[in-house]
C-alpha cells in the first residue's frame, strides 16, 4: 500500500479548533515537520480538512 508524506507548511495560529486537532492527529506540531501515513480514506479526509496548511507527496 502506498504511503503519504504530509508536511506542515503554514501555521495553525488563527485556525479553527478542528483544524488544530486534525494537525495534532496527523502528528504535526511545527512548521516543516513531516509525518508518514498509510494512504487510507481516513487520512485523506484529514488531509482535505487542512489542505491549505500542509503539502502531501507519495513515498514508496
Amino acid at each position: 500500500m502506498a504511503k503519504l508524506k504530509v508536511t506542515q507548511t503554514k501555521s495553525v495560529i488563527g485556525g479553527k479548533q478542528n483544524q488544530r486537532d486534525t494537525l495534532r492527529t496527523l502528528g504535526l506540531r511545527k512548521i516543516r515537520q513531516s509525518a508518514v501515513h498509510e494512504d487510507r480514506p481516513e487520512v485523506r479526509g484529514m488531509i482535505t480538512t487542512v489542505a491549505h496548511l500542509v503539502s502531501v507527496e507519495e513515498v514508496d
